[in-house]
Formats: structure tokens, C-alpha cells, sequence
């Protein structure tokens, strides 16, 4: 199976992984946290690693997976309909699994691949590019493609986010890389009661396909996806002046909502929207913590929802971080138990399967955190050289977040822009942060 351009990647192998010990049958049921994300695409994570010995490599890496796996069991089901519709992940360690490809990228290198803006190529190295969850009714949940690159390994996974957020996905990556350094048992299993989190169940009139919906969609707009480096000491800087003017007893404005405000500002500005249009900032928020009871870290699928903060363009961009920053932190305070609980409410009476494009118009969305552990994914071999996300779920202005590769308080910023847009921001000294 070559690819269409250049046959750059070669798919060699394909295998199905079970868990190393078999668990029989269970059943996991999605809850209103993970059902509106049956049609988004499945979430991509691309890990990059130089140097070692290919076949070791992945001999590990399947053996490792084998044993995780009994741990994280819903990654082995399909989802299924029980018979009032509801649905659910379906586990049975005989006939589900984990696809697993083996690929061959001679030509290309690592560094091709860490580039700031994202090569073609990133597509090939990922799978299941443009598959949405809803698939996931007959295929795997989770899809796994290790490709040998000329310096090095690229490890490209896709999780079906109809069952898993961003955090339970570096939990699962973390366990993974603790099996294959050689420990017995992970340090932090998963927790896999959903009804705890969320116990009303809900049938949804689920499309025909897959395709039925990508037939209706628009056409996007040429997209640009590019990484930002901003160190440890711009960092400071965007939150110390955030934080210079706050009134004695005010709570201090966090990394996040002050690179948040800032990130908003730049790509607004790099738009050249009209002053009468709005624009809105939406985080994708981790829950666990804000529901009550709370949910362990643990907890295995997902626990988010998304907070809007809206501006007219005109009065944010006249408008220093300083005004917009304490604006999205009483948003994201407001967002306590009563108003996920209101949320998940309004969502039970009137299902709405959301598109992943749904983040409101002119928006800059923001998804992952610096807080996941991302560089401490060490399957043995040392850390990633780059980690990167994948071309799904992309959309004008989403935004994801990582620690820095060059570690302390650095944070590396993944921004999907329209060309002409992405164009200026480039150019804008004052959101590099070029002194």
C-alpha cells in the first residue's frame, strides 16, 4: 500500500493487538460527556524519536501494548448500541484489538517531520486521517503506526474521541511507556466508572454514516499549521503584564488565560476582521476536578466541555490582555458543578451531535494543555524528540498547547490558521514576542 504522493510512506504490515491477558466481555457506557464527540474525527498524536534499532523498537512497543491494554480495556472494544440504542463500548478480548501498522518512510528524516510548519507527510505517518468516530461502530477505537524513518522512529496514533479527552490520552500514552521501561504494573490505573461522572443515559439518532455527513459539509478553507516556540522568560513576560494592574485581593490571572488573551488578540488582529464582528475564545476545559463529587485524575474518557468567551473584534483589539484575560478567567471560574450540571441538562432534553468545527464564529479554540506530560513519554530510549498532533479536528484558529521541548515554564503553541491570516502572524513582532 504506497501513498499518492511519491509513495513517500510504505505500509509493510498490519496486525490486530489483544490484550497479553484475556479479560472475557465488559461493556463501558459512553455518557454525556463523550456522546457529542461521535462525529468529530478521531484525535492524532504523532511522538518522534531518533536513533535505535527499528525491529527492537517496535517488538517492545507491541509487547508493551499487549499488557497496557488489559488495563485500558475500552481501547480494545467497538462502540455498539445496547437495545434501547444507548451507546457504548463493547469489550471482548476474542474479537476486538488495537490495529496495529508498520510503515517505512526511507527518505524521510526526523527533523523533516519536528519542522514548525507541518509537513505533508505528517498525514502519512498518522492514521486514520479523516476518519470520524461514528466509524468506530466497526472499526477499532484505537489505531497505532510505528514508521521507520532514515534517523529514527515516528510512533503516530489515532484514539477514537468518542471515548477518551486529551488527558486520559496521555495517561494511557504515559502507562504505555512505563510498561515498556520495564516496570510490572503502571503507577496510576485507570478509572473506568463513567456512571459516576455521569448517569443519565441518552439515545441519539445517530447519521447513516460517516459519509452521509462529510457530503454535507463545507469545503475548508487552506490551512496552515504551525508551531510557535514562546521560552520560559516570554512567558513571564505576557503574564507579568497581565497581572500588573490587578486590584489588591483579585485573584492572579493564570499562564493559561494570560497566553490565552494574548494568542486571541494576535490571531484577531492577523483575521483583519471588521470592528462590528464578533469573535469568540473557547477553551475545551478538563472537568474532573469541577464536578461533583470530583472525578480522580484517573478517570478514563471524557470529562471536558467547552467555555465561550465573546468580543466584539473592535473592542478587543482596542483593548490590551489586561481587559480580556480576567474576562475568560471568570468564565472558566463560572464553570463550576452547577453550571456543567446545567450544561450536560440542556444537552440531555435536545441531543446535538457537534461538528468539530462548532467552536463559534472567528474563534481561536483552544485544546490540549502544557500541563499534559507529553516529553515524559520514554518507552525506554530517552524522550521525544518532537510531539505534534495530527491533521484532524483542525479548523480555522484551533490552537493546542504543550510544554516547551526546551522544558521550565516554556510552552510550544500549534496554531491551524487560514493561509493569509497565518501570513501576518508571522509577521507580528508583538505576539512573538521579539525583543
Amino acid at each position: 500500500m504506497g501513498t499518492e504522493n511519491g509513495n513517500e510512506v510504505k505500509i509493510i504490515s498490519k496486525t490486530t493487538i489483544l490484550p497479553s491477558e484475556k479479560f472475557g466481555r465488559r461493556e463501558c457506557p459512553l455518557v454525556t460527556f463523550d456522546l457529542p464527540y461521535v462525529t468529530f474525527y478521531y484525535n492524532q498524536k504523532l511522538l518522534l524519536f531518533k536513533g535505535g534499532d527499528y525491529g527492537e523498537m517496535v517488538e517492545k512497543l507491541k509487547e508493551g501494548l499487549g499488557v497496557v491494554l488489559g488495563e485500558f480495556y475500552p481501547l480494545v472494544g467497538r462502540l455498539g448500541q445496547d437495545e434501547e440504542g444507548v451507546l457504548r463500548v463493547e469489550c471482548d478480548d476474542e474479537n476486538g484489538g488495537v490495529e496495529v501498522l508498520e510503515a517505512v518512510a526511507q527518505d524521510v528524516g526526523v527533523e523533516e517531520l519536528a519542522e514548525d510548519e507541518a509537513s505533508s507527510v505528517l498525514k502519512e505517518v498518522v492514521p486514520y486521517t479523516k476518519i470520524m468516530n461514528l466509524e468506530g461502530l466497526h472499526r477499532p477505537l484505537l489505531a497505532v503506526q510505528f514508521t521507520k524513518l532514515r534517523d529514527g522512529l515516528a510512533i503516530g496514533c489515532a484514539f477514537n474521541h468518542a471515548i477518551l479527552d486529551g488527558h486520559s490520552t496521555w495517561h494511557f500514552m504515559n502507562s504505555w511507556a512505563e510498561i515498556c521501561r520495564g516496570s510490572r504494573t503502571i503507577s496510576v490505573p485507570p478509572f473506568h466508572d463513567r456512571t459516576k461522572a455521569r448517569s443519565t443515559r441518552v439515545k441519539l439518532e445517530l447519521p447513516k454514516s460517516a459519509a452521509e455527513l462529510e457530503r454535507n459539509a463545507k469545503s475548508a478553507p487552506h490551512l496552515r499549521e504551525k508551531m510557535f516556540r514562546f521560552s520560559a522568560s516570554a512567558i513571564d513576560k505576557i503574564k507579568s503584564k497581565v497581572n500588573s494592574n490587578i486590584s489588591n485581593g483579585s485573584k492572579p490571572i493564570s499562564t493559561f488565560q494570560s497566553l490565552g488573551a494574548h494568542m486571541w488578540i494576535a490571531i484577531t488582529r492577523a483575521r483583519h476582521l471588521k470592528p462590528e464582528d464578533y469573535t469568540v475564545f473557547t477553551v475545551f476545559t478538563d472537568c474532573r476536578k469541577r464536578v461533583d463529587p470530583p472525578m480522580p485524575e484517573s478517570y478514563f474518557g471524557n470529562l471536558i466541555q467547552a467555555i465561550f468567551t465573546v468580543l466584539p473584534v473592535g473592542v478587543l483589539l482596542a483593548n490590551t490582555p489586561e481587559f480580556s484575560a480576567p474576562m475568560i478567567q471568570k468564565v472558566i471560574e463560572m464553570h463550576d458543578a452547577e453550571a456543567i450540571d446545567g450544561r450536560n441538562k440542556e444537552w440531555e432534553k435536545e441531543p446535538k451531535l457537534f461538528e468539530f468545527k462548532d467552536a463559534g464564529i472567528n474563534c481561536v479554540a483552544v485544546g490540549s494543555s502544557p500541563r499534559f506530560q507529553v516529553y515524559d513519554v520514554d518507552f525506554g530510549w530517552g524522550k521525544p524528540e518532537a510531539v505534534r498532533s495530527g491533521s484532524n479536528n483542525r479548523f480555522d484558529g484551533m490552537v493546542y498547547l504543550y510544554p516547551g521541548k526546551s522544558g521550565g515554564r516554556s510552552i510550544d503553541v500549534e496554531v491551524s490558521l487560514e493561509a493569509e491570516a497565518m501570513g501576518n502572524l508571522e509577521k507580528d513582532k508583538e505576539f512573538l514576542m521579539e525583543v
